[in-house]
């Protein structure tokens, strides 16, 4: 009887493992596909202006492309903000928060904008290029960075270099 009991544990060890092998697999299907993910940097707009202060908030907005099969959701963007090649800083765009079913659902061939926005104060940048902006004089706008995909299986991150 000993014997039986240890076979059934070692055959439910070898299903378990195998179980997981299958998942990890099937998982690994999603990831080529996430890959496909296109991002664009479409429009910069002034949302706000504090003259007291010297900030300005700013509206990014991605456009963001589904060129697979596969379904997926966007849980982060996180960039860096150029203007005319000057850095602006960094920002994130994220729904990590938010649960997967209440995020944007990207399907086959889906095409959906993504706002974010994003402050610059005139300290932290050079002035001429604050008063470019606000006067709307930028020639160009270019925001590189990671953008992370997630699946029900997977969750890829790929790197993108995007201007307007």
């Amino acid at each position: 009887m000993a014997l039986q009991s240890k076979l059934l544990v070692y055959a439910a060890i070898v299903a378990l493992l195998g179980l997981l092998g299958a998942i990890f697999w099937f998982g690994s299907l999603d990831i080529p596909d996430l890959e496909e993910v296109g991002i664009e940097l479409t429009d910069i707009e002034i949302l706000s202006v504090n003259k007291v202060e010297n900030t300005a908030k700013l509206t990014v907005t991605f456009l963001v492309t589904n060129p697979s099969e596969k379904t997926f959701t966007v849980p982060l963007i996180g960039y860096q903000l150029y203007a005319d090649d000057e850095l602006l800083g960094s920002g994130q765009y994220s729904t990590v928060d938010i649960a997967m079913p209440g995020r944007a659902i990207f399907s086959s061939g889906a095409e959906i904008p993504l706002n974010n926005t994003f402050e610059i104060s005139l300290s932290d940048v050079d002035k001429e290029i604050y008063q470019a902006i606000l006067d709307e004089k930028i020639i160009s706008f270019r925001a590189e960075g990671v953008i992370t995909t997630e699946s029900a299986w997977s969750t890829v991150e790929k790197e993108f270099n995007s201007s307007t």
